[in-house]
């Protein structure tokens, strides 16, 4: 175990705004050779991906005069809707202590403890009986990092259908049906399953992990006072949406992707992407280098390709930069 240190929180908040605070007030805190155990419950909640527009992923007006709450998260991947059905979950930790398969590892040991069989399937989902019931994302910075999803026990499908929306393409392209055919509830595969009790096992589950905890802290003893204006704000949840000239779209293997561009003299005079991709840093590195550039193909290629990605970056921008020779007629 290397002596690793190890901390549990448990979040007695159900607002998503609060708890999103939290954990980025965590992740600020973690220390070396620490691993946090961070659960988590939101109310009538969609939280969306750092990236994704909020008009596109949800029926955000339906959602707040139902009295809900969009929220938007650090990490990248797609829209998911939490209610006190669902409970929420987050390793943070020392980078150097950073695993997604020893993470995964936790919470199928926590769900099959409950007799239900659980398998990863790809990067960031987790099936039972075929279907997903927890869905992850992951955030690093610095020598800090985090990975969160989501454990569907007994949440309301009908609300989950009712707020979240796939766009066309998605559909399409993957031969989905609904959003509610491709999960499931946890307590739909044993009636004995509850919140608390899945709860107990990813306590259970992470101890026998990463060691036991030496303190489980109550969530008051951290300041979030600072951090949940920003997660409430409609900058941080909608974000200045100037109205843009022209935009380019497509799913690609890693996500959806969308670039909308506004165009002054020629120019680019502002541009915003929009994507559920797990990497949320090469949107931030292709968005910054645009302001300014000439409105021609070469240009825009030639912006996108100066920027410093890592190899599993270039093969997105690879990705980005067929698309927009695709659309060459445009330039």
């Amino acid at each position: 175990m290397n002596n690793i240190k190890t901390r549990i929180i448990i979040s007695n908040s159900l607002n998503p705004w609060e708890n999103l605070a939290l954990e980025e007030a965590l992740l600020d805190d973690v220390q070396k050779n620490e691993a946090i155990l961070y659960l988590w419950q939101n109310e009538n909640t969609v939280v969306i991906g750092r990236n994704q527009n909020p008009w596109r992923e949800c029926d955000h007006r339906r959602l707040e005069s139902d009295g809900g709450k969009l929220a938007r998260r650090l990490s990248g991947g797609g829209a998911v809707f939490h209610d006190k059905g669902n409970l929420n979950f987050t390793f943070i930790v020392d980078r150097k202590l950073f695993d997604i398969k020893r993470q995964l590892s936790v919470v199928l040991s926590c769900v099959n403890e409950n007799k239900i069989h659980a398998v990863a399937s790809g990067r960031n989902d987790i099936l039972a009986d075929g279907k997903k019931f927890s869905g992850n994302a992951f955030y690093y910075k610095d020598d800090k990092a985090y990975h969160h999803g989501t454990i569907l026990v007994d949440s309301n499908l009908e609300n989950l259908t009712r707020y979240l929306t796939a766009p066309t393409e998605k559909i399409v392209s993957k031969g989905i049906d609904s959003v509610r055919s491709r999960v499931v509830n946890l307590k739909s595969l044993n009636t004995s399953v509850s919140i608390q009790s899945i709860s107990d096992s990813m306590v259970k589950s992470f101890e026998s992990e990463y060691g036991k905890a030496f303190s489980i802290i109550e969530p008051s003893e951290f300041d979030i006072s600072s951090l949940v204006p920003k997660y409430s704000s409609w900058d941080w949840r909608f974000g200045q949406a100037p109205k843009f000239d022209i935009s380019f779209e497509k799913r690609f293997g890693w996500g959806d992707f969308e670039i909308c561009l506004t165009l002054r003299s020629g120019k680019i005079a502002a541009s915003k992407i929009y994507s559920d991709a797990l990497n949320v840093s090469i949107m931030h590195k292709i968005d910054g280098g645009l302001s300014g550039c000439e409105f021609k193909m070469a240009s825009v290629i030639d912006s996108i390709s100066s920027c410093a990605f890592t190899q599993d970056e270039k093969l997105i921008a690879d990705d980005i930069v067929s698309l927009l020779l695709e659309k060459k007629h445009v330039f």
